[in-house]
């Protein structure tokens, strides 16, 4: 008698039904931002960049790019990048001279704390109390200026200086510009490795050369990275011309405000053409900004 076995097949295995995905609370933190970013900059600068390709009748056109190679808009453009230019320069010299003091120098470790703070609440003071800070400061009837003539016997405006020129804001800038290279390279510097200026040392290297030839090469990109920011800062600044100059500077963002706003020259259309011209300027900066901070990390790790 034969035994016949039968063997059952095996029950398919049965996929666990696949996890949904809930969305995490945490996003509801950021939500604030994100709606404010989107109301305050995304959108107007989608209205922006689409209004410079329209003309007064919604059809498109590319009138009003052409209309930017115009003599007056030519000169805006070339004295707002000249002063941004001078405004970043000096900005990253003094307040690079001053960070390296503080990090790297032999001041007392007590200063950095209140420079630091200084710095981030300075770097925020322009607008409308600037421009008037100056202008009782160093204006014709400033403190500065009645102390140089009353106690020195110099008078700044007798020897050519004007705080409504173009030096006199590049000065104006400087109060914020300063502040912010030093809160943005502070950290670049504290990545510099003690170790590498000592190994530079022992092999034979001055202090000149280890700057020269190790420290610059490192902070080069951080601190060109550094000069575009400041000059995309100064580049879009307008309430702080704008008080202090009025009309008498012609840079681009008083131009543009004259352009939407004035009574004579309104032009909205060629207004939201130089708003596209400054939103390409800063936004090349600052992407190039990004890209140089990004290569001084991976050393300064």
């Amino acid at each position: 008698m034969s035994v016949i076995s039968e063997t059952t097949p095996a029950s398919p295995a049965v996929s666990p039904a696949p996890e949904r995905k809930r969305l995490s609370l945490d996003w509801l933190g950021v939500m604030p931002f994100m709606i404010f970013a989107m109301m305050f900059l995304v959108l107007p600068t989608i209205y922006l960049v689409a209004g410079a390709f329209q003309d007064a009748a919604g059809n498109l056109t590319l009138a009003n790019l052409i209309n930017l190679f115009q003599p007056s808009i030519r000169d805006a453009y070339w004295i707002s990048i000249k002063i941004s230019l001078a405004s970043a320069l000096l900005g990253a010299f003094i307040g690079f001279c001053i960070a390296a003091a503080v990090v790297l120098g032999g001041l007392p470790s007590w200063i950095r704390s209140p420079l630091m703070t200084f710095s981030g609440v300075a770097s925020n003071f322009a607008g409308v109390p600037l421009a008037y800070a100056f202008l009782f400061t160093l204006g014709r009837t400033g403190l500065v200026t009645y102390l140089l003539v009353n106690i020195f016997g110099f008078n700044l405006y007798a020897h050519g200086f004007n705080l409504l020129s173009f030096w006199g804001l590049t000065i104006t800038y400087l109060y914020f510009q300063i502040p912010l290279m030093v809160l943005i390279i502070t950290p670049a510097l504290d990545g510099l490795k003690r170790e590498w200026k000592e190994a530079a040392l022992i092999l034979g290297a001055t202090g000149p050369q280890y700057w020269r030839m190790v420290a610059f090469p490192i902070l080069w990109p951080a601190l060109l990275g550094t000069i575009l920011l400041l000059f995309a800062n100064s580049f879009g600044a307008i309430a702080t011309a704008y008080a202090l100059t009025g009309s008498s500077l012609s840079i681009v963002p008083i131009v543009l405000y004259a352009q939407i706003r004035g009574d004579v020259l309104q032009d909205p259309q060629l207004g939201y053409a130089l708003a596209f011209g400054m939103i390409v300027i800063t936004g090349v900066s600052n992407g190039i900004y990004i890209w140089m901070r990004a290569r001084s990390e991976r050393w300064l790790k």
